[in-house]
Parts: C-alpha cells; structure tokens; sequence
C-alpha cells in the first residue's frame, strides 16, 4: 500500500507535454489535404474505389512535398476499421496508430539505415505472415533509393508477385538512383513542387488557428523561401512564431533568415543597371554592416535578373516573382531599358559568382567583384549593333551608354573595313592553282601531312608517298606490315580531312582513296620502316597578341575604336574543320 504524502509536502504535478512542432500537427489527414498534388490525390482515390489498388507504388518528388503523408493516408484508407474508403476516419485506433507511425500491420521503414540485404531478407520472410489485426500487412520504405544493389536484386521477386495482402510504398527524393527492374515493378507518382501562392495560403490558415497574427508579406517572404516544401514553409513559420512578440512581420522574418530586403535588392540592382559603380559599393557596406549573407544576397540577385528576364521576354511578371504588388511601377520602368542579351549575360556573370562563393574564404569581394562585373554590361556595344551603325554611315559621335566619345570614321576606311569583313566571312573563290604531279608530290605531300594534325599524320606517313592513279585522285597505299594505320585511315571522315587540306592546298579538288599495297612478288620482303618524308620545318612560336596586332582586320578595327588588344583567347588564327572529325579522333587528338 502507497504511502499517503505529508500534508506539508506539495504534491509532485505530472509535467506539461512536449511541444508538438507545426508540420506534425498540420499533416494532411486526408487526400482532400494534401496541398499540390490534387491529380495524385484523384489517382488514388479512384484506385480505391474501383478496387484497383495497386500491390506496389512508388512516390518520388522533392522534400517536403507530401510523400509519406500520402503513403500513410493511402494506409489509412486501406486499413480503417470502419472499411476501405477514401476518406478515412481517422479516430479509430488504426488509423491514430498509423497517422504517429506505430501501427503493427504499417511498417515504417528508414532506407537509409536498413539499406542492406539482410534487412531484406527479413522482409521478405515476413510477407508470408497474415496482418494481425488489418486487412494489409503495408510496407513504406522511405529513401528506398538508398537500398544497396544486393538488397534490390533480393527484393525483385517478392515485389512483382507479393501476397494479396501486401502492399509496398516506397519513397525517394533521387529516383534516378533506383533500378529500372525496380521501377518497372511499381506505379510511379511523381510529387510536383509547392506552389508558393498555395503554401502561403496554407499558411495564414495556420496563423489563424495558432491564434497569433501575421503581415501577408512576411507569409509570402516564408512561402518563397521554402522553394516548393510546405515542410520547409511549416518549419520556418513555427522559427518566425518563437521569434515574434505575437505578430510576424517582414522585418522579423528579413532577420530570421538573414535576406536582404526587396527594396534594397532593388536599390542595388537599379544601381547596378545604371552604371553607378560607387553606390553599388555603397549598398554593399550596408548589407555587410548588417551581417547578411553574401549567398543569400547572390541567391536573390539571381531570382530578381530571372524575374527581369521573364518580363524583356513575354512582358509580363512572373506570377512567382520576389516583388510586392507596390513595387510593380517600379520594376517595369528597371526593365524597359534593358535588352534581354545583357540580362542573359548578368545572369551568366551572377551563376558565375555564385560558383565561386563556395571557394573561397572572402566573399564579400567575391561578391563586390561580380555585381561591379555586372555594372559594367551597360558600357558594352553589341557588335550587331556596331556593324549596323557602320552600314548606315557611320557610329555617331557619342553613345548613351559608352563613357567616352567614340567618332566615325573615315569614308574611305570605313568601306575598306566592310570589304575585309566580307572577305572573311565569304573567302575569294579564285586562288593560285599547283599541279600535283610525280615530281612536286614528294614537297607538297609533307604540307598535307602538317596540316591534318600530327595524330592521323604520323599514321599516313607509313604509307609513304601516294600514287597519282588518274586526274585528280589519288591513292595512298598501306604495306601489309601496316593494317592497323591502314584500319584507321580509311575512316569516311579521315579521309575527308586529308583531301580537304589537298584541296586548300594545290587549289584543286582531289578524291583520296586509301587501300591495301599489292604485292606482286611474293618474295618481295617490306621494310618496317616506313618511307621518309623530308618534314616541315616546325614554326615558331609567335605570342598570340602580336599575331593578332599584325592581322590586318585587327589593325582596322584597333585604329577605327581608338582600342586596344587586352587579351587573345586560344584558337585566335586558327579556322575550324569544314568537316567534323570522327569520334575516334575526339579521343586521340583531345
């Protein structure tokens, strides 16, 4: 018998329950709850209504977006108490059990710690027992893509023909890591992405019942953040709720997660879009003296130039654009002075910086490094642009966008500039013919060796010279001692390279056959050295910038612009292949 407690003695009090976090407590209970995926949702219920329950079914999507909700309501409506039905009850004692995943007959099972085939094999020995109080023994394997390959293989028979009263639902967040044999097997869903409208409206629903209050803003902020997870938006709003004082504003969630504010994203981008270099320094001071982060910073910059590339396309906002109703004047007189090149390139030069953060140990100059970068498109001509104003008489005097003058040049120059740009976008036909015969061949045949590139080179010289077999062909001949090089020359498209550098050659059109020498004597012995070609005499190194300072089209250009050569990129001076080389040569030569 208990001992009674002293009078004087308070009474120990049983302590208050733990606190339940918001996405547990406003789990969908039903089909009709899961927000977003309403096509599954009619998939599944019809299922169940026209008894077409699948045996297995496999549900993949991001996080957050409902897939072990659905299983477990799909559970549900198996295994309620009260008959299959598409809305379960939800209060009698299997469908609670299965909703806090404790239910005898629903096993919970985490692929990422029962990965291996033992684990397995234990399911597979279990399958064969009846359920002990439901209607379906129901395995939900969650990042079921973690299984090793052995677990999988000992899975496959069991999961084409299991039991009439098994059923498996599997999750995964990486479907492609899953076998083919796997998902053949198995009615995939695929768990589209949150909308960010509906995640915000769940949202202030949430608020409402919480009983606390907070600004649509600071919903909408959270509900972008969550990049399409109500998990994720849930998490945040229960964060913003301990942190506010009863009320949740932008500010408070500006704070919380460490963004930077839409109007200052648009101070800095209206800066950066007007040229003014200073005040983009500036408004980084500010973003660093209040401690944000510089990814953060970048991640909004990248949404922000997305957004203003939708509008120079369709001339529309985006319906999940980052900007308030308010600031909608003003995002559209931003974007109207901008052509949709110059924002591809900023959103090239942002990705770029973003790369780039996760290397280094600075970046706040990583960052000040990029926005300047980007600044500095606006100074930039289009050469389109460039090449109409010559056409048209001339660039004008001064430019809206150029910080300095720039005058048109002189008649004559201008037309002998044209001329030289067309004489390299459509080279002279007439060119100075040389006349392949058996005495020149042994001097032009090395050329042609040089100029296809040492790796087929090297293979053609062990043919020696070719024979000159009628007007205009010619025919390159192997020893038998060589019917590899023989093998690899006769490629369509090797052979292509060697007579476009003939043709480019002696000026003429060539057709080159390769084949096998005939021996005549059959005691004819052939040498393993191949026939030597007296080679070309290597050229010298030239700097790339001086090559290009000599090139006459170059030195036009430089004298019209004022300019000068800052860099030359590698490949300056050399054409491309008129005909695309074979694959084999992509790996020897690359």
């Amino acid at each position: 018998m208990a001992k009674a407690a002293p009078k004087n003695q308070a009474t120990s009090t049983t302590p208050p329950e733990g606190y339940t976090v918001l996405a547990r407590r406003y789990r969908p209970g039903g089909f009709s709850d899961l927000i977003g995926q309403e096509a599954i949702s009619q998939v599944l219920t019809n299922a169940i209504k026209h008894n077409r329950v699948a045996h297995a079914y496999l549900f993949t999507g991001a996080r957050g977006v409902g897939k072990t909700s659905a299983a477990r309501i799909l559970a549900k409506a198996l295994n309620c108490e009260k008959g299959s039905s598409v809305t379960p009850c939800g209060v009698c004692s299997i469908c609670t059990s299965i909703a806090t995943g404790e239910d005898v007959d629903v096993l919970e099972i985490d692929g990422a710690s029962n990965r291996g085939i033992d684990e397995v094999r234990e399911i597979r020995n279990n399958v064969q027992y009846r359920p002990s109080r439901s209607r379906y023994k129901i395995y939900i394997i969650d990042e079921v893509h973690m299984l090793t390959g052995p677990a999988f293989n000992a899975l496959l028979k069991t999961l084409e023909e299991p039991p009439s009263h098994v059923k498996f639902i599997f999750a995964t967040t990486e479907v492609q890591k899953i076998p083919i044999t796997i998902l053949s097997r198995c009615q995939r869903f695929d768990f589209s992405s949150i909308g960010t409208k509906q995640i915000a409206a769940h949202l202030q629903e949430i608020t409402i019942k919480e009983g606390l209050e907070a600004e649509p803003e600071a919903i909408e902020l959270i509900a972008r953040r969550a990049g399409g997870s109500m998990r994720d938006a849930q998490s945040l709003l229960d964060q913003a709720l301990s942190f506010s004082n009863g009320k949740i504003t932008r500010d408070e969630v500006h704070r919380l997660i460490g963004a930077v504010d839409e109007n200052h994203i648009m101070d800095l981008a209206e800066a950066i879009l007007t040229g003014e270099s200073s005040k983009v320094l500036e408004l980084m001071d500010q973003t660093n003296s209040k401690g944000l982060q510089m990814g953060e910073l970048i991640e909004q910059m990248i949404s922000y130039w997305r957004d203003l590339m939708v509008y120079a396309s369709s001339n529309q906002i985006p319906v999940d654009a980052g900007i308030a109703t308010s600031q909608h004047d003003r995002f559209k007189k931003m974007a109207e002075g901008i052509s949709l090149d110059t924002l591809l390139a900023g959103l090239d030069i942002l990705s770029l910086t973003k790369i780039r953060l996760k290397a280094t140990h600075q970046p706040r100059i990583m960052v000040e490094f990029g926005l300047i970068r980007l600044s500095r498109l606006v100074n930039l001509i289009p050469l389109q642009q460039i090449l109409q104003l010559l056409q048209s008489g001339g660039l004008p005097a001064q430019t809206q966008t150029s910080a300095r003058q720039i005058t048109a040049p002189p008649e004559g120059l201008k037309k002998k500039f044209l001329s030289e740009i067309d004489s390299l976008i459509e080279p002279p036909t007439t060119s100075s013919e040389v006349r392949l015969s058996s005495q020149n061949i042994s001097s032009i045949w090395p050329q042609v060796i040089d100029a296809i590139g040492p790796m087929l080179g090297n293979e053609v010289k062990k043919s020696g010279l070719p024979a000159i077999s009628g007007p205009n062909a010619l025919v390159i001949e192997f020893p038998r001692l060589y019917n590899q090089a023989l093998e690899y020359c006769s490629d369509p498209a090797r052979i292509m390279r060697i007579q476009t550098a003939l043709n480019k050659i002696t000026g003429q059109s060539w057709q080159v056959r390769v084949t096998s020498k005939v021996i005549t004597d059959p005691n004819e012995i052939v040498e393993l050295a191949p026939i030597e070609i007296e080679p070309v005499a290597s050229k010298p190194k030239v700097n790339p910038k001086d090559a290009a300072e000599k090139e006459p089209i170059v030195q036009r250009v430089l004298e019209i612009f004022n300019a000068q050569i800052v860099r030359v990129d590698a490949g300056f001076g050399v054409l491309p292949p008129e005909s695309k080389p074979s694959a084999d040569d992509d790996n020897d030569e690359a």
